[in-house]
């Protein structure tokens, strides 16, 4: 009887035992479910601010700018940006202090983009107004251009203007008689001396004082024949025939010049054409039988 009662105290202490570590097994895992779920949520909440932090670096580095300063100061943030995600792989970190820096650098880079978007717009502004600056430039330099172009063309009128033209130009042979007087002749082997006769129109253009004229007395072969009393050339090189200075005052004037030959006139046609300087004035024609 006392084996069975003895029997029954230790079957109860061992079911009471074995109760009590069930209870402390129960409360154990309990523990642990809770320490697994916690470390869980930590981890995932490690894993998200390690997404934002990589995130907000892939932001800083899509800001671009010209701008010295600012790119200094990004390049700051951004280093900084490493060294958080640095501190948080390693286990050296303060969750809520990284949630609140990384939202501080987000602020920061909105700020960023704000003032590049402006710096952006500015200087759109200030191409746009350099192009019409250009515009205006190329604008006055085109008129300048056109100017000087029309004072050129205007200048060369003036001097255009200021040649001579004659008019009614006629060219006769002459023959010297016994008595000095002149004859006019058709005859080569009579004809002493060529006598242009010719009209100098008014010009007022022209300056008035004394006009240095030339004849060219050119044959059939095209070559100009040299006066007995005359120059080869004129100061220009220009081969001449004769030369005569008239005082020209702007108005209409008649006048005439000879033309000496060196030697016998052979018979033929002769174009000979008046000169001031190198510019043809006028001309005529001469045919001596």
């Amino acid at each position: 009887m006392e084996s069975r009662r003895i029997l029954i105290l230790v079957s109860a202490a061992l079911a009471f035992l074995c109760l009590f570590l069930g209870l402390q097994l129960y409360q154990k895992m309990e523990a642990v479910t809770e320490a697994e779920s916690d470390n869980a949520a930590l981890t995932l909440d490690r894993d998200q601010v390690m997404f934002d932090l990589e995130k907000l670096r892939f932001s800083y580095d899509t800001l671009s700018t010209e701008n010295a300063l600012i790119l200094a100061e990004i390049a700051d943030q951004r280093a900084h940006i490493d060294k958080l995600v640095t501190q948080v792989k390693n286990g050296n970190w303060e969750l809520g202090r990284v949630k609140k820096e990384a939202e501080t650098l987000r602020s920061i880079m909105k700020g960023y983009v704000a003032t590049i978007d402006s710096l952006n717009q500015l200087n759109l502004a200030l191409i746009d107004e350099n192009d019409q600056m250009r515009a205006r430039v190329e604008a006055v330099q085109n008129r300048n251009s056109s100017l000087v172009e029309r004072q050129q063309n205007m200048e060369e009128m003036i001097v255009a203007g200021q040649t001579l033209q004659a008019a009614e130009t006629s060219a006769q042979g002459i023959r010297l008689v016994s008595n000095g007087r002149q004859r006019e002749t058709t005859r080569a082997t009579r004809t002493s001396m060529v006598k242009v006769c010719f009209t100098l129109l008014e010009n007022r253009i022209a300056e008035a004082g004394p006009k240095t004229l030339h004849l060219q007395v050119t044959n059939e072969q095209g070559q100009v024949l040299v006066g007995e009393q005359s120059e080869l050339t004129n100061s220009e090189g220009t081969p001449i025939s004769a030369t005569r200075v008239i005082d020209y005052n702007g108005e209409r004037i008649e006048a005439c010049v000879f033309y000496i030959p060196s030697t016998e006139l052979p018979t033929g046609a002769y174009v000979i054409g008046i000169l001031e300087g190198n510019e043809s004035i006028g001309s005529a024609q001469l045919v001596l039988n």
